[in-house]
């Protein structure tokens, strides 16, 4: 990884400016909007130079996409993480979903997730396959998918009942996460942590009404 070639500079410092100027992409496109925004800007913000900028990514909207990539493969890793640490046989089910749906919500406060996602919104109508093709199918989708997988293992173990896991799934993100995006202003504001823990208790517990045989 840290050989160079005779041509160009050593592989490891390509990778770590690439990942410097994603970081400042993701940035500065977070604070000032796709529009306001210029590749000097993220020059700067990544200290590099804007030609080698160019060198790098080719153009503003190619960097938005590569910035948007990378942030949504960072919130789907750890969102699948904390799927995967989710017992497979809990001795008590609704302190494992507690606990389970405490990580996921921490996932979903994250500041530089929600600035992502901020972005997205403003900026849907300039980019509508982003969010289609790239956070959809690429992140919810997996995310899901991997959520859904626990639940029929839960179904098959006669811990909870249900016809279709995917759907289960979506129930249960949409309960414990509520009303938070609103609390949070998008993100904009923190949330009082006994605000947090309340949304994520009644959101177990109607999923649990709603599943539990």
């Amino acid at each position: 990884m840290t050989t160079g070639t005779p041509t160009g500079p050593p592989l490891r410092g390509r990778v770590d400016k690439r990942e410097a100027i994603l970081r400042a992409a993701q940035h500065v496109f977070g604070t000032k909007g796709y529009a306001a925004t210029t590749m000097g800007d993220i020059a700067e913000a990544a200290d590099v130079a804007t030609p080698t900028l160019y060198n790098h990514m080719g153009s503003k909207e190619k960097l938005f996409r590569y910035a948007i990539g990378a942030a949504n493969e960072q919130l789907t890793a750890k969102t699948l993480e904390a799927l995967a640490a989710f017992p497979a046989e809990p001795e008590d089910l609704r302190e494992a979903l507690l606990e389970l749906a405490a990580n996921l919500t921490s996932c979903m406060l994250d500041p530089d997730a929600w600035a992502i996602r901020r972005l997205l919104y403003a900026e849907i109508g300039r980019f509508p396959d982003l969010f289609a093709d790239t956070v959809s199918r690429r992140g919810r989708d997996a995310s899901l998918e991997a959520l859904a997988g626990q639940m029929a293992k839960l179904a098959h173990a006669g811990r909870l009942k249900m016809d279709n896991p995917a759907r289960a799934s979506s129930h249960f993100l949409a309960l414990i996460w509520a009303d938070l995006d609103a609390e949070s202003a998008l993100g904009t504001r923190p949330v009082p942590p006994e605000v947090v823990r309340r949304t994520e208790q009644t959101g177990v517990d109607a999923f649990l009404r709603a599943y539990a045989p």
